[in-house]
C-alpha cells in the first residue's frame, strides 16, 4: 500500500510544485482577493482512493484446518462529491463534504485443500462497495502567500454501504460486510487561487472504527476472521468558488 502511495504522491508532488511556481513566482496579482471574507462557499470534489481492510483473526482461528492464511489486500476506487464550507474564524473553517465512493477491497486466503470453485488453494475474495460518505471536517488555514495557501484538516465521517451483503441468504462463499461505518479523517491540502475558482489538491487518511464484519460461523471464509475495519488513503481535487 505504501509502495503504491509513494508513486502517486510523487506525481502529485510534481503537479503541486509546478502550480506553486507558476502561481507565486510568476504571478504578481492576487486572484479572488475577497474570497476569504465570504461567510460560506461551495464546490465539487473528484477523488481517487486506495482502500484495504484491517483484519483481526478469530481467537479460534488456529483450531480450524480449512483456512491456513487470511490477509487483506489493496485496491483502488474513485469518488464524486459536493462540498459546503463555512468560515469559523480567520484560521478555521468547517466543511461538509458528502461523497459517492466506488471502491473495492480484497481478502486473500490460503486453504489446506483446493477449492473446486476457485480452482486452487489460493483464493482471493473481492468485496465491492458503493459508499455514501458524509465527512464533517475542521480546516486550519495558513497565511495566504500570493495565490497559494496550505491547510490541514481533521474530522469525523459516517458511511453507508449501498452494496452491503450482510443480509445475503445464499452466501456460502462470501464474507459478509455490514452496511454502516463511522470513523475519523486527517489530511493536508493546498489552495491555488485562479481568477474564477480555487483548485485544491488534498490527501487524507480515512480510518473506520466500526467492526464491519457480520461474522457467520458456518461460512469458512467468514469464520476465520473476527474484526474487519476499513482503511483508506484518498487523494481529492476540490474545485471551489
Amino acid at each position: 500500500m505504501l509502495h503504491l502511495l509513494r508513486k502517486k504522491t510523487s506525481l502529485v508532488s510534481l503537479v503541486i510544485i509546478s502550480l506553486f511556481l507558476s502561481h507565486t513566482s510568476f504571478s504578481q496579482e492576487w486572484n479572488l482577493e475577497d474570497h476569504d471574507d465570504k461567510p460560506f462557499y461551495f464546490g465539487i470534489s473528484l477523488g481517487l482512493n486506495l482502500a484495504r481492510f484491517h483484519t483481526d483473526l478469530h481467537p479460534r482461528f488456529l483450531q480450524y484446518d480449512t483456512v491456513l492464511v487470511a490477509e487483506p489486500g489493496n485496491a483502488g476506487g474513485f469518488a464524486l462529491g459536493l462540498s459546503a464550507t463555512t468560515k469559523l474564524s480567520n484560521r478555521f473553517e468547517l466543511r461538509f463534504n458528502p461523497q459517492l465512493m466506488f471502491t473495492e477491497r480484497h481478502l486473500t486466503y490460503k486453504l489446506s485443500y483446493a477449492d473446486p470453485d476457485a480452482g486452487g488453494t489460493n483464493v482471493t475474495k473481492k468485496i465491492e462497495s458503493v459508499l455514501l460518505s458524509f465527512p464533517l471536517q475542521v480546516k486550519f488555514n495558513s497565511d495566504r502567500i500570493g495565490n497559494f495557501r496550505v491547510y490541514m484538516l481533521g474530522g469525523i465521517k459516517g458511511d453507508v454501504d449501498l452494496a452491503s451483503n450482510a443480509r445475503a441468504r445464499k452466501a456460502e462463499e462470501l464474507v459478509k460486510i455490514n452496511k454502516y461505518d463511522y470513523g475519523f479523517e486527517a489530511g493536508l491540502g493546498f489552495n491555488f487561487y485562479f481568477p474564477s475558482f480555487i483548485f485544491s489538491p488534498e490527501i487524507k487518511i480515512s480510518n473506520g472504527l466500526s467492526n464491519l464484519h457480520s461474522r457467520d460461523e458456518s461460512l469458512k471464509y467468514s469464520s476465520a476472521l473476527d474484526r474487519i475495519l476499513s482503511r483508506m488513503i484518498v487523494f481529492t481535487i476540490h474545485l471551489e468558488g
